[in-house]
C-alpha cells in the first residue's frame, strides 16, 4: 500500500464487498428478489456444516421448505418477511425460530435462531439484494429451559441469559401485534382510498388517473384528485393534497374532497369554491396547511379557467407535443394562510383541441435539497418529450420519467391527465 502524500489523503483502494460479506461473523446468505440463493458467508457454511455449493444457486425454499398449513414453520416465517422486506424497502425482524440442523452422524441437533432480513437498494430506490442474516440463540433458549424446569438457582450467567430470552421474547411479540395492527390498518386504508379516489369519468376516454402512495405509508395518503362531469360541455377537475400520511390524513382528506366537490357544484366558479373550502378547513383540525386547485374546463368556450392554494401549477401541453405552458396565472397560499375575508385569484386560459392538460401533487415534482422550478422544468421536458402519446401511456411514462431517487423524499403523489 503506496504512502499518502505529505498534506494529502490516503489514496482510496477499491473494496472487495464480496470478501467483506464472506468474512463478515454472522451468518447470512444474499438472496435475489426472487429468492435465489446467490451466496453464503463462511460463518453460515460453519455453523450448517454444509458447502457453498449446497445454498447457491437453490432457491431459499429449498434450502427452508414453506408449510401453508404451519404459519410457525421457519419457512412460512421467512416467506412472509421477504415480502415485507419487498413492499416496504425496509429491514425485517422475523420471531424466535427453531430450526434443526442434521449432522454429519444424522443426529438431529436443536437450533434456535433470531433472524433479521434487511434490503440491498438499487439507484431506483428498489430491492435489488435482500442479506438474510441469523443469530444463533441456542445457548439463550436452553438457559431459559433450565431455569423454567430446575428447582436448583442457576449461576448469574445463566440467569442474565434466561431473562434476556424472556426480554426478546416479549419485544417479538409485541412486534408481531404491531404488524397485525399495521395490516388491519392498510385493510382500511385501501377500502378508503377505493372509496374516495373515482375513477375517471364515464365517457371520458381523454381522462386518465393515477395515485402512488408513499412507500413508507399504508396504502392511501392525503392526495386526492376529483372529476364532475356537467353536461353537455364541462368537466369540473380537482387535485389536493392534505399534510400527513394513513388512516387520520385518508379522512382528512375525504371531508374536503367532498367539501369542495360541493363548493365547485354549487358556484361554478373555482377561486369562489376556494374560499369556501378555506373556510371549511378553519374549522377541521388539521386542514389547514393543505394545498388545492380546482378547475372547470368548458369544452365550447375552449377554456380552462383555475384557482390555487398553494398548490403546484397545471401544465398544458399544446397540440403540437412539444411547447407547453405553465398555468401559474392564479397563486395564492395554502387554505389557512389568507384571512377570512380575503378573496382567492382566479385566471382564465384558452387552449386548441387535441391540448393537453396535467394536474398533480408535490410528490411528482418535488427532490430534497432541490428548488421547485428545477422539478417544474423536468414534468415540462417529460411532457415534451412524451406528447404524443394517449392519456393512459403518458399517464405512465410521466411516473416513470419522475419517479423520485432512492434519496429523495418520500411522498405520495397524484396525477391527472386530460386530452382536450
Amino acid at each position: 500500500m503506496s504512502e499518502p502524500e505529505a498534506g494529502g489523503e490516503a489514496p482510496r483502494r477499491a473494496v472487495d464487498y464480496e470478501a467483506v460479506f464472506r468474512a463478515s461473523p454472522g451468518p447470512a446468505l444474499l438472496l435475489t428478489p426472487g429468492l435465489v440463493i446467490v451466496d453464503a458467508n463462511q460463518a453460515l457454511l460453519t455453523l450448517s456444516r454444509r458447502g457453498r455449493d449446497e445454498f447457491v444457486g437453490r432457491s431459499v425454499f429449498d434450502v427452508f421448505p414453506t408449510n401453508p398449513a404451519d404459519q410457525e414453520a421457519p419457512g412460512t416465517r421467512l416467506r412472509a418477511s421477504v415480502d415485507r422486506v419487498l413492499a416496504t424497502g425496509e429491514p425485517d425482524s422475523m420471531a424466535l425460530q427453531r430450526y434443526d440442523f442434521t449432522m454429519p452422524s444424522e443426529a438431529v441437533e436443536k437450533r434456535y435462531w433470531s433472524p433479521v432480513n434487511a434490503p440491498v437498494l438499487g439507484p431506483d430506490g428498489q430491492v435489488v439484494l435482500i442479506i438474510s442474516r441469523v443469530d444463533d440463540v441456542t445457548d439463550m433458549v436452553r438457559a431459559h429451559t433450565a431455569l423454567q424446569e430446575s428447582e436448583e438457582a442457576l449461576s448469574d450467567e445463566e440467569s442474565t441469559t434466561a431473562a434476556l430470552l424472556a426480554r426478546f421474547q416479549g419485544l417479538q411479540e409485541l412486534n408481531e401485534q404491531l404488524r397485525r395492527a399495521h395490516r388491519r390498518d392498510r385493510e382500511i386504508a385501501v377500502g378508503l382510498q377505493r372509496a374516495m379516489l373515482p375513477t375517471a369519468p364515464l365517457g371520458h376516454s381523454n381522462v386518465a388517473v393515477r395515485y402512488r402512495p408513499a412507500t413508507s405509508a399504508l396504502n392511501v395518503c392525503g392526495d386526492w384528485y376529483d372529476f364532475i362531469d356537467v353536461p353537455p360541455d364541462r368537466l369540473m377537475v380537482a387535485v389536493g393534497d392534505v399534510v400527513g400520511h394513513g388512516l387520520e390524513a385518508a379522512s382528512l382528506m375525504g371531508q374536503l374532497r367532498s367539501a369542495l366537490s360541493t363548493a365547485i357544484r354549487a358556484t361554478g366558479q373555482p377561486a369562489t369554491a376556494l374560499k369556501a373550502l378555506a373556510l371549511y378547513a378553519l374549522t377541521v383540525e388539521g386542514a389547514l396547511a393543505t394545498t388545492a386547485i380546482q378547475t372547470v374546463i368548458d369544452q365550447r368556450a375552449r377554456t380552462i379557467t383555475y384557482s390555487r392554494a398553494g398548490h403546484p401549477p397545471p401544465m398544458l401541453l399544446r397540440p403540437d407535443g412539444r411547447t407547453v405552458d405553465v398555468l401559474d396565472e392564479a397563486a395564492d397560499p395554502p387554505l389557512g394562510a389568507l384571512d377570512d375575508d380575503s378573496a382567492r385569484s382566479e385566471a382564465t386560459h384558452s387552449y386548441e383541441p387535441g391540448a393537453t392538460l396535467v394536474l398533480y401533487t408535490d410528490g411528482l415534482i418535488e427532490r430534497r435539497e432541490e428548488d421547485i422550478d428545477a422539478g417544474l422544468e423536468r414534468l415540462a421536458r417529460s411532457l415534451a418529450r412524451h406528447g404524443g402519446l394517449a392519456p393512459e401511456s403518458l399517464a405512465d411514462a410521466l411516473l416513470v420519467d419522475l419517479s423520485p431517487a432512492a434519496d429523495g423524499p418520500d411522498d405520495d403523489t397524484a396525477l391527472v391527465v386530460v386530452r382536450l
